[in-house]
């Protein structure tokens, strides 16, 4: 079992990752919704965005809420293993709709997969587990929705 200060420090890192992703997020839709011709997704693609930064602040609550300053730049556990964004805001240049779609795709399961990791985590505790557990659902619902307009 893990002292108080080490089960925080564990907490903070967990829901720094997730910021880092979230950040990812909100970049990759603002450049998307940027880039794409078809009016109503561009305003999808900024909905998304504006969500993605009230889920930042929620967590930074969170954060700010166990003692730890949000305004400390950290990357978190693994933060850094999410670049699936930025990896591919070169994709959004030529403005090309399906491959600016599959990028945002492939970014929502990426933050998809970190949710999940960092709901597994003992030390979370239960509002952090509704608040995460509310984001991915929202999150899920993106990607839904996102893949359905690739069909259509």
């Amino acid at each position: 079992m893990l002292h108080t200060d080490e089960k925080a420090k564990e907490i903070v890192s967990t829901l720094e990752g997730l910021i880092s992703i979230l950040e990812d997020g909100k970049l990759g839709y603002t450049n998307a919704a940027e880039h794409v011709e078809n009016e109503a997704m561009k305003a999808n693609f900024f909905d998304y965005a504006r969500e993605r930064s009230l889920f930042i602040v929620e967590i930074q609550d969170e954060i700010n809420r166990l003692g730890k300053s949000t305004d400390e730049s950290g990357g978190g556990a693994f933060g850094a293993l999410h670049r699936t964004w930025i990896d591919i805001k070169s994709t959004f240049t030529g403005g090309d709709t399906e491959a600016i779609i599959n990028a945002c795709i492939t970014g929502e399961e990426a933050a998809i997969e970190k949710y999940k990791m960092a709901l597994k985590k003992e030390e979370l505790q239960s509002n952090q587990i509704t608040i995460l557990s509310k984001q991915l659902s929202s999150i899920e619902s993106t990607l839904h929705k996102i893949k359905a307009h690739k069909m259509s």
